[in-house]
């Protein structure tokens, strides 16, 4: 599958079309990027090991029943995937206290949630990806009532479904974002990528941070915790 004209580049990815117009290529990169693009650096290996973990995860999902954009990895940091119109909302799965909710709460990061809290952001990086909730989705039109509770419902399927898979490799989901988007025939799926950019993953027994908390909060070690994560996922 060769790549065509580039129709995207990201803080992370980048999009290139192909001659099936109903698939795309998506390229990882090796930048990393906080608090909405203001911090930057490269993570040599990053894009490799995000394109990795997220293909392995998607696979996982998929044979749980949820279904999602992808179809076949090409190489280290290249994936084919199908073509989707993302609905503008990032959808935030949270189940231990951390980040922007222990801020927003006053809660101690590390709290355990009573249950699963489930938050919307509208996806724009200018207004700071502003927390929005099911009326302010309704009314601007970003997402059917239907659409909204297909995504709740794949959302907690998700979460379920790796939660009980990284607890087997030592790994607690901390909380995590996902995109949705729509197929040419209006279905939901699953889009973007699942990997230590887009979830905390804490080591379930020292609590030790395995993701991109290590960047933004200066720990070091970015490159060795997102290693370790591949490691414990895919042996290697």
């Amino acid at each position: 599958m060769l790549k065509k004209n580039q129709l995207y580049e990201g803080k992370a990815k980048k999009v290139f079309a192909v001659d099936d117009g109903d698939l795309l290529i998506v390229e990882y990169k090796d930048d990393v990027t906080a608090g909405n693009g203001v911090k930057k650096s490269v993570i040599t290996g990053k894009g490799v090991i995000n394109n990795r973990i997220t293909n392995h995860l998607m696979q996982i999902l998929e044979k749980a029943g949820v279904p999602t954009h992808f179809v076949k990895e090409l190489s280290p940091s290249e994936t084919l995937v199908k073509l989707v119109k993302i609905i503008p909302l990032e959808v935030i799965v949270r189940n231990i206290a951390a980040g922007s909710l222990a801020k927003r709460l006053g809660l101690e990061e590390g709290t355990p949630l009573s249950k699963t809290v489930l938050e919307y952001c509208y996806k724009d990086d200018a207004l700071g990806d502003p927390m929005v909730n099911d009326y302010h989705i309704a009314a601007m039109g970003w997402a059917s009532s239907e659409e909204l509770e297909k995504i709740a419902a794949y959302s907690f399927k998700i979460n379920e479904t790796l939660s009980e898979h990284l607890k087997e490799a030592g790994v607690r989901l901390i909380d995590f974002k996902l995109e949705f988007g729509r197929l040419p025939c209006g279905d939901v799926i699953l889009a973007d990528e699942i990997s230590p950019d887009t979830c905390r993953f804490w080591d379930l027994k020292t609590g030790e941070k395995l993701d991109k908390d290590r960047f933004r909060l200066d720990l070091g070690g970015v490159n060795e915790a997102y290693n370790e994560v591949l490691k414990r996922l895919l042996g290697c």
